[in-house]
């Protein structure tokens, strides 16, 4: 079975469309375990941040997932953030350096900006360039932006960023922002894409879950990699690792695409990138 498919980046940087979020998995041993076990199953890609508070977990999931998979850390794509707290000028560098420190890697394949914090993003975008253009990161990229904070910070930068990683599902399509990464050349990737599992119980989900005898999760996860959005879903357990990643066995109709993004209500299970304070 076709476990992976890739993605190239804006900088050339190869990423896997499907990955591994972490987000509230505090418990150090479930998530070593579930990493392990992410690896094994096929995964590539995983995506931690500083504020998650489980680098540590992560970094020890990876080597042993490494050594029960037979494979190397260049055969991962690992991903971290730097938190709100540490975007100052000074303490871009030594944040970064921290998260390597945490994971026990060398470099990350993805550094992302976590939330747009007004007074900093734009200078902490400026440090997180040098680490690049050094060759300390292989990619870097934003999370949460909207196209005005996008526009601001191209008028400050020289790198454009890669990846723009948003809440997204079918209740938060995000039509206008993603028409501006695709003309920018910027890829979206989407947290939250099973909204806690909220949207596992909707009726259209439902019935091309019956239809392709494929779980509602995987109806949704489908439906994100033909709108052409890199998916991290968040599990620890074993059975739904395997089941998330078996979604390159079958495709959607363009139709039953169109009307699981016709179900858009522009509603937030997280916080308004616009308005909030942390």
């Amino acid at each position: 079975m076709k476990t992976q498919e890739i993605i190239t980046l804006n900088n050339g940087v190869e990423m896997p469309t499907l990955g591994l979020g972490v987000f509230r998995v505090e418990d150090y041993k479930e998530l070593v375990e579930a990493i392990k076990a992410a690896i094994v199953a096929g995964y590539r890609s995983i995506d931690t941040a500083s504020i998650y508070g489980n680098e540590e977990a992560v970094g020890e999931g990876i080597r042993q997932g490494l050594a029960a998979a037979g494979i190397s850390r260049e055969d991962l794509f690992i991903t971290s953030k730097i938190w709100n707290e540490d975007m100052r000028s000074e303490k871009v560098i030594e944040a970064y350096q921290t998260s390597l420190a945490k994971i026990g890697v060398d470099y990350l394949d993805l550094y992302l900006i976590h939330w747009p914090v007004a007074e900093h993003y734009v200078a902490t975008w400026q440090e997180m360039e040098k680490l690049y253009t050094a060759k300390k990161v292989r990619s870097i990229g934003v999370s949460n932006f909207q196209v005005h904070h996008l526009e601001e910070l191209a008028k400050h930068s020289t790198v454009t960023p890669v990846i723009n990683q948003v809440e997204y599902h079918p209740l938060l399509t995000q039509g206008e922002l993603k028409d501006y990464l695709t003309k920018k050349n910027i890829q979206m990737e989407a947290w939250s894409p099973l909204m806690n599992g909220e949207i596992l119980q909707n009726d259209l989900i439902l019935a091309l879950s019956q239809k392709y005898g494929k779980s509602a999760a995987q109806i949704v996860l489908r439906w994100d990699l033909q709108n052409g959005v890199i998916t991290i879903p968040k599990s620890t357990n074993a059975g739904r690792l395997f089941e998330n990643r078996a979604i390159f066995d079958f495709a959607l109709t363009e139709k039953e695409v169109a009307s699981i993004t016709a179900l858009n209500q522009n509603r937030r299970i997280g916080p308004d990138p616009d308005n909030f304070e942390f």
